[in-house]
């Protein structure tokens, strides 16, 4: 795979302009596909604690001759642990899962406005971004609406919203809306959720052109667009088709 290109965050730090997916790896082995896709060129991994893989994960990384300071290892908290303390523990469980030091890119996995519990779990984050144990803050499946709260309370902006995108799902407001507070989208489900989208007619031919698979045309109408897209294999064949 070739060089990626970097996104710039709005904390003067950057991500690879694609990444890899850890979810699901449906009776797959997530070291050893971890390990492959560092071996392929993916630079940013993706997960969270309620994925259950973090430790397989974290193998997969110590496996790999990939130096640890090339490598972004983005993760979640999960809404059993919102809230000040819970989100605390959410990242020490999560280091300890994964064997590191530092988690690169952290988010609240899911805003969960019913509990009410996610400018607490946020304050935390920015306080573990301040010591050291996070280096980028951000979000995931949240609305303009939870990101206009968040900062309001905090002063602090996410640096990232992951959230679901293809084409036939385009998220233009939402995106409209990072763009104009500096926060950098990724795309979860960026193939789409089954296989209508890859079989559409206009992307096929698109493909056959450029002698490459519908999967690539989608993956890099996301990146032309500066969206991080987080395709998530389920093989060590789909990582190379995905990637190449």
């Amino acid at each position: 795979m070739t060089a990626l290109p970097e996104r710039p965050l709005s904390d003067a730090t950057t991500l690879p302009a694609l990444g890899f997916g850890t979810f699901p790896h449906e009776e797959v082995d997530s070291a050893a596909v971890t390990e492959h896709a560092l071996d392929l060129g993916y630079r940013l991994l993706d997960t969270a604690l309620s994925y259950g893989n973090e430790q397989a994960v974290g193998r997969g990384i110590a496996r790999s001759f990939v130096p640890r300071e090339e490598i972004v290892v983005t993760t979640k908290i999960p809404g059993r642990h919102h809230g000040y303390e819970g989100a605390r523990e959410s990242v020490r469980t999560s280091l300890e899962h994964l064997g590191l030091e530092r988690i690169d890119l952290l988010l609240i996995h899911w805003p969960l406005p019913r509990l009410d519990r996610y400018v607490d779990t946020w304050r935390a984050m920015i306080e573990m971004r301040e010591e050291g144990l996070v280096r980028s803050i951000g979000v995931s499946n949240f609305t303009s609406a939870h990101i206009t709260h968040l900062q309001e309370a905090t002063g602090v902006t996410p640096a990232v919203n992951q959230i679901e995108m293809h084409p036939y799902f385009g998220q233009r407001p939402q995106r409209q809306f990072h763009a104009e507070h500096g926060i950098l989208t990724q795309s979860w489900s960026p193939l789409g959720r089954g296989g209508a989208l890859l079989a559409e007619p206009a992307l096929e031919e698109i493909a056959r052109a450029h002698g490459v698979g519908t999967g690539q045309v989608v993956l890099r109408w996301h990146v032309q667009q500066g969206v991080v897209p987080i395709p998530p294999p389920r093989t060590r064949s789909d990582a190379a088709s995905t990637g190449n």
